[in-house]
């Protein structure tokens, strides 16, 4: 039997890309952080996001049935830490919010942003897996080409490559 503390181990040595997930709500936005957000088809474009069901936000996006998802790229890294301490409204104070058609709130300063509708939600334990169908995609910041990761419960950043002919 996998013990939880084990497997809470395991998934810190797992980086992922840190994501604002977020949707708005009688004009009052709110949000989470997420790492578990994967492309899921080219035909129809979609992406799969998951969501503990004791986030803030978690009741609404259902409810709504869109969201937005924004990977925030390591030059937002106090941003980051911001939005994942602050509670409710709060935690969108301090950035540029992009509106989008479907309503979802998208960071002007994101790597790569991404609206979203709901297609299906499936029960995932702890989590709800949701598969967004893409409305958008917008590219806002072309010099933000690499994302702000999460790894052994912190912020960190993709190490810069050399290139081959710097190497030898």
């Amino acid at each position: 039997m996998i013990r939880t503390d084990d497997f809470r181990e395991a998934m810190q040595r797992f980086a992922g890309p840190v994501t604002a997930i977020t949707t708005i709500e009688n004009g009052v936005p709110s949000g989470l952080m997420a790492t578990a957000v994967c492309s899921l088809s080219a035909e129809p474009p979609s992406l799969i996001v998951c969501i503990n069901k004791s986030a803030s936000a978690h009741d609404a996006i259902l409810r709504l049935g869109f969201f937005g998802v924004s990977v925030l790229p390591d030059t937002l890294k106090a941003f980051a830490d911001h939005f994942a301490r602050a509670k409710g409204a709060d935690r969108f104070e301090g950035a540029l919010w992009i509106m989008q058609e479907t309503g979802a709130p998208l960071l002007a300063g994101a790597s790569v942003a991404f609206d979203c509708r709901i297609a299906h939600a499936h029960d995932g334990y702890s989590h709800t897996i949701l598969v967004g169908l893409i409305h958008e995609i917008l590219l806002p910041n072309e010099n933000a080409d690499r994302c702000l990761l999460w790894h052994r419960k912190g912020f960190v950043s993709v190490a810069s490559e050399t290139p081959e002919t710097e190497k030898a």
